[in-house]
């Protein structure tokens, strides 16, 4: 039996996400609140928060790069848990491959809410909400995986080495983050990066050799 854990979450993550455009109480129970975390013990925004969206090009931004960039991860010749069948070349397994998938999306959700709580544990103000943090966690465990790739920028619409892709990504996101007032959680962004990389590192070093080659 096949499982597809991809479009498990990203079905979930649409109808939670339409429940919460209209309905405010389960929006605000889910958003996340570095503030309400430390002093109110409200956790369920942790990792509730992936589960909810702004508006409709929010969660469709996110819900069509994590289901290209994660399918590269899983269905892709070479992906985590393709089989021999066919000539595909084996990894992880189904199973197991679903199951890493599934620990580096939350992982990455959970990771990409440290740095906004160590900024923002005392800011009352501070909100965020959305997948972006667990999507780029997928975004970059998939570049590591497979560098050669090519990508690319909705106002850059020429494709773009992933390798190469990859740092532009990171300092862009470091420069806005920096510069501030765009009501987008940069760091957030950053954090779940951080943690795509290093879940690949951890877990199949051969993989992130592959990466480094292309630079030496």
């Amino acid at each position: 039996m096949t499982y597809n854990i991809l479009l498990i979450i990203i079905i979930l993550t649409v109808f939670i996400s339409y429940l919460g455009f209209n309905n405010y109480e389960l929006r605000n129970k889910l958003i996340y609140s570095p503030y309400n975390v430390k002093q109110r013990k409200k956790y369920e925004g942790i990792l509730g928060h992936i589960l909810i969206h702004g508006d409709w090009g929010h969660l469709a931004f996110n819900m069509l790069s994590l289901y290209f960039l994660g399918d590269v991860l899983l269905n892709a010749p070479g992906g985590i848990y393709q089989d021999v069948n066919g000539g595909l070349i084996y990894e992880y397994g189904n199973l197991k491959g679903q199951l890493h998938f599934l620990i580096l999306y939350i992982f990455g959700a959970l990771f990409a809410t440290l740095i906004p709580y160590i900024r923002n544990q005392d800011n009352q103000g501070y909100m965020s909400l959305g997948a972006s943090g667990a999507v780029s966690a997928v975004i970059f465990a998939a570049i590591l995986w497979n560098p050669g790739m090519e990508l690319m920028l909705f106002f850059i619409p020429i494709p773009i080495p992933a390798y190469i892709f990859g740092p532009m990504y990171l300092l862009f996101e470091y420069y806005m983050d920096r510069r501030g007032g765009t009501g987008i959680a940069h760091d957030a962004h950053i954090g779940g990066a951080l943690f795509g990389l290093f879940y690949v590192v951890v877990t199949n070093f051969e993989r992130a050799k592959g990466f480094i080659e292309y630079f030496v």
